[in-house]
């Protein structure tokens, strides 16, 4: 089997798509995978009940809601929301992130809805 030695470029890979709050898997490691999203506007309350959620701001800013307060994130900075914890993000202008969570997250949890993104889309 040939490898091929070959960096991503988060820039080209969010050219390839517009939607928004539809995560792309860019890459895996091991059970994880790393999912590009646009993010604008509102998204929904949800909580991933068996695993933590890393938001990673490529470009823009970013508020993750929680129930009794919020982080602000900006371009090169992360957190992590620990599992169990009910969170809603929210970005008033176009912002780019990378998530890493495990192979078969959905986005919105047990929350279905329209904002629920088909899983496993690659890039």
């Amino acid at each position: 089997m040939q490898i091929k030695y070959t960096a991503l470029n988060f820039q080209e890979k969010l050219a390839k798509f517009s939607d928004r709050w539809s995560p792309k898997v860019i890459a895996e490691m091991n059970d994880y995978q790393f999912k590009l999203v646009k993010l604008k506007g509102d998204f929904v309350w949800h909580a991933h009940k068996d695993t933590d959620e890393v938001f990673i701001v490529v470009d823009g800013q970013m508020i993750i809601e929680f129930r009794d307060g919020a982080v602000e994130l900006s371009t090169g900075e992360m957190f992590v929301v620990p599992k169990g914890i009910e969170h809603k993000p929210h970005a008033e202008k176009e912002c780019y992130m990378l998530l890493i969570e495990p192979r078969g997250v959905v986005n919105t949890r047990d929350t279905v809805g329209e904002k629920t993104a088909q899983n496993g889309i690659w890039i």
